[in-house]
């Protein structure tokens, strides 16, 4: 039996620049990169074609963006734009530790997260009152290239912790993406039916069923 917990709205709170666009586009000025006039147009088109389901890194979309436009900007550059933009101010969320000590007294225990942003996942877990450590895995959208809700990014977290993917109990705050899981047979759990303060309740209860 595996346990995963979403991070970003499931256990962690954080800053997110309310105009994506105009703070990549602050961090590029930065760095000396030419922003485009028509920035938040290139910034919101496609650029980049990839498969249903796959997660494209946000510097590679940026660097395609500004090339859409006659920039050529160098990778690094637009990463540590993106980086900076999305540097976050972080804020551990009530019941988060409960949730993963909970988890923890019943099998390993990994985060499994949506993020286009390259560092986001280790930055936030160096700031939170978790890290890395309290985890046996920790499985990126933007490190393994799918995103919730795709089967792919759930069966990579049940293969992380060694479980079966019917065996994975994912917590999430979003059916949307967090109920993906339920198509490799796993099960969710979700704050919108079960707060966080009340998920190791609900954890004990799932897994002492299961035993």
């Amino acid at each position: 039996m595996g346990i995963s917990f979403d991070l970003f709205g499931t256990l962690i709170a954080v800053d997110q620049p309310t105009d994506p666009a105009t703070a990549v586009a602050t961090e590029l000025e930065a760095r000396n990169i030419p922003v485009p006039d028509d920035w938040g147009d290139a910034y919101t088109e496609v650029h980049v074609d990839s498969p249903a389901g796959a997660e494209v890194p946000l510097p590679a979309h940026v660097a395609r963006a500004l090339d859409s436009r006659g920039i050529d900007a160098d990778h690094n550059a637009a990463r540590r734009a993106v980086v900076a933009a999305f540097d976050p101010t972080v804020e551990t969320r009530d019941g988060a530790l409960e949730a993963i000590e909970t988890a923890r007294a019943y099998g390993p225990v990994a985060i499994c997260s949506n993020c286009s942003v390259p560092e986001l996942v280790g930055r936030t877990l160096v700031r939170a009152a978790f890290g890395r450590d309290d985890v046996d895995a920790v499985v990126s959208s933007v490190g393994c290239g799918w995103r919730k809700p795709a089967p792919e990014i759930f069966e990579r977290t049940a293969a992380a912790l060694d479980v079966a993917p019917e065996a994975l109990i994912h917590v999430g705050d979003d059916r949307r993406t967090d109920g993906g899981v339920e198509s490799v047979g796993g099960q969710v759990v979700l704050l919108e039916e079960t707060p966080l303060t009340a998920v190791p309740a609900r954890l004990e209860t799932l897994l002492e069923a299961r035993e």
